[in-house]
């Protein structure tokens, strides 16, 4: 089966600093894949790249079997690729609803829109009983929430989710894992990067270590959750 996204030895620079060198991966459609590994490993620079938000250097970039290199961030959406970027970066002044509204910024159909923001509303009933309350006023749990929502109303073929458990209490990142599980089930393909890499691994088909910039190890998410070196480089055990 062809993969829904193929990347090919790719090369991201800052500058004269490489920060991705020459990594390569695929998602296949229907399954959840983790980039895993510390601060400063490349793992955001990858998703931004995607995305289009930076240029590679080299490399081979294809989504849904078309390429991406070179086609701008917005036509990238357009295809069907939504990235919840670190940080959230939501429009604070903005309500919960207005948030939602821009995340379809590039459809047309007015009911189909509805029907997303309810099944937003649906997979996360705090933000529909908030709706009208500005995003800058929410809990940090809650305003991941939304920029998850947001991502999903370009109704993308992939979801691409940068950090969605940072900051957050036990509690609140079970939840944001937990709605991670149930888009898989609904159909929704993402890639993943996080640091809890318990969490991630737990749910992830595929799993990809990263350290300073490449991939240093592969394999499906249980068995990099019981690797030895996975353990006690990320998990904390001796």
């Amino acid at each position: 089966m062809t993969p829904l996204l193929e990347v090919e030895d790719l090369r991201v620079a800052y500058g004269k600093i490489e920060a991705v060198k020459g990594i390569s991966f695929t998602v296949p459609a229907g399954q959840v894949v983790t980039l895993i590994g510390t601060n400063g490993a490349g793992k955001t620079t990858t998703l931004r790249t995607l995305s289009g938000l930076l240029t590679p250097r080299t490399g081979k970039i294809t989504f849904d079997g078309h390429p991406l290199n070179g086609v701008p961030a917005h036509k990238i959406v357009e295809r069907g690729l939504a990235h919840s970027p670190e940080g959230r970066r939501l429009f604070p002044r903005l309500t919960i609803a207005e948030n939602l509204q821009l995340g379809a910024f590039l459809r047309k159909d007015t009911a189909g829109i509805t029907r997303d923001i309810q099944r937003v509303y649906d997979l996360f009933p705090i933000l529909g009983e908030r709706r009208r309350q500005p995003s800058g006023t929410l809990s940090g749990g809650e305003q991941q929430m939304l920029a998850m929502g947001r991502a999903l109303m370009s109704r993308p073929k992939l979801l691409m989710l940068d950090e969605p458990s940072m900051g957050l209490s036990p509690i609140m990142m079970q939840k944001i894992m937990d709605t991670i599980r149930e888009l898989r089930t609904q159909g929704t393909t993402i890639l993943l990067v996080e640091q809890n890499a318990q969490a991630a691994l737990s749910l992830a088909d595929e799993g990809h270590v990263m350290e300073t910039g490449r991939i240093v190890l592969s394999g499906t998410g249980a068995h990099l959750l019981h690797d030895a070196s996975v353990r006690k480089a990320y998990l904390g055990e001796d």
